[in-house]
């Protein structure tokens, strides 16, 4: 989950207090015993508020305790995440266990990245293929035939729980999913951005859902299980995603893979940032400059990278380096580090790490976030006017 959360204090429900109590209980329990007493009252609840839709007193609860015990918050995030991916399926008196699982493509191109459906046959063969090589034996497996952007996945638990359930029932009788993509909102083209394989797999209840869980190779399965996914499944996936740059994380459920790929994406902002200014403004990577500095209310949450050509003022084009979880930006090495290793690594040398905190800015016409020059002015990042937009493909 992203670090920042709303910092608006609306009055708690009765099931939001209900929660935080639950979650409070839980944070502070000595013994796996009590920890199932308190696990089963909450997993109940928000199971109960997933099914009615009513995702108010869950996000009321997130915030509250996000400012107050975040011991508590990742009991309460993880439980919530588990009962929105993971739902039971019935299939006469057989239990189905299943779990909505994501498989993230992290890409970057100087044109639009595709997303939308995909052909039935290819969407067929990435299927096999996730069963397989990623998925136990015993499972099935169905697989939505849409290369899901991050703004068309769905925004709330209840809706992702809907969606677990509608699969988990296709996976069960073989039957394909009815889904209606045409609501879905449009992409933003960005120079470096994730898609995403969305599919739902089942077994019977108390049953090994992974490949690797059937031997307990651990780890060591899991890589094997990675190098023959991209092994198996690029070929297919380079169809959808023509002229990008890509690299392929491995399958797994949903909510882990949504974080993991938001860090993965982070270097490719950069890398894609750097390629698309040395076409547009016909200069080497040594010759760009880059400012970072970073924006936050009480503290940094994100790095935010200005480019210049060389010691010019205007700031030509900016990158977000978003800050997750609990990464600290006072830790060394930390995320400041890796951002200037990036920079370093792609051939910008001349990099400016301005002191201090500031306030996250942006664009009144266009939205767009502003960024930090090498005086430590809030600009508007602007490409020349003789800057090259149409130029070759990087790549």
């Amino acid at each position: 989950m992203p670090r920042t959360r709303s910092k608006s204090h609306p009055r708690l429900t009765r099931d939001a207090e209900r929660l935080i109590s639950l979650a409070n209980g839980l944070n502070a329990s000595g013994s796996l015993t009590e920890d199932r007493f308190w696990e089963t009252a909450m997993s109940s609840l928000v199971a109960k508020l997933l099914e009615n839709g009513n995702d108010a007193p869950i996000d009321g609860a997130l915030d509250h305790l996000y400012q107050t015990n975040l011991g508590a918050y990742d009991t309460l995030i993880e439980l919530v995440e588990n009962e929105s991916e993971s739902v039971v399926a019935m299939q006469g008196d057989r239990a189905w266990q299943a779990l909505l699982v994501a498989a993230p493509i992290v890409a970057w191109s100087k044109y639009a990245i595709p997303s939308g459906g995909i052909a039935r046959d290819e969407a067929e063969i990435l299927r096999v293929q996730l069963q397989a090589h990623v998925l136990a034996g015993g499972a099935k497996v169905t697989l939505v035939p849409y290369l899901y952007s991050i703004d068309q996945l769905p925004r709330h638990f209840s809706e992702l729980r809907r969606l677990a359930a509608r699969l988990a029932d296709a996976a069960v009788t073989g039957e394909n999913p009815r889904l209606d993509f045409t609501r879905l909102p449009e992409t933003a083209n960005l120079l470096a951005d994730t898609r995403f394989l969305v599919a739902c797999a089942a077994v019977p209840r108390g049953e090994a859902l992974f490949r690797w869980q059937e031997d307990s190779s651990g780890h060591a399965g899991r890589t094997g299980s990675l190098e023959q996914w991209i092994s198996q499944a690029r070929p297919t996936i380079s169809k959808l995603l023509p002229g990008c740059v890509f690299e392929c994380l491995l399958p797994d459920a949903y909510y882990v893979n949504c974080r993991e790929s938001d860090r993965r994406v982070r270097p490719f902002g950069i890398r894609a940032a750097v390629a698309f200014l040395e076409n547009a403004l016909k200069v080497k990577a040594a010759d760009l400059h880059a400012t970072v500095a970073g924006f936050g209310e009480e503290r940094v949450d994100e790095y935010r990278i200005a480019f210049t050509r060389g010691d010019e003022a205007e700031v030509a084009h900016g990158v977000v380096w978003p800050l997750y979880g609990r990464e600290d930006e006072n830790a060394r090495p930390g995320p400041l580090d890796e951002v200037v290793e990036q920079l370093t690594q792609v051939g910008v040398n001349e990099v400016k790490k301005l002191s201090g905190t500031f306030t996250p800015e942006y664009c009144e016409d266009c939205g767009a976030p502003l960024f930090a020059n090498a005086e430590g002015e809030i600009v508007h990042a602007e490409l020349p006017e003789e800057a090259d937009t149409q130029a070759a493909h990087f790549h």
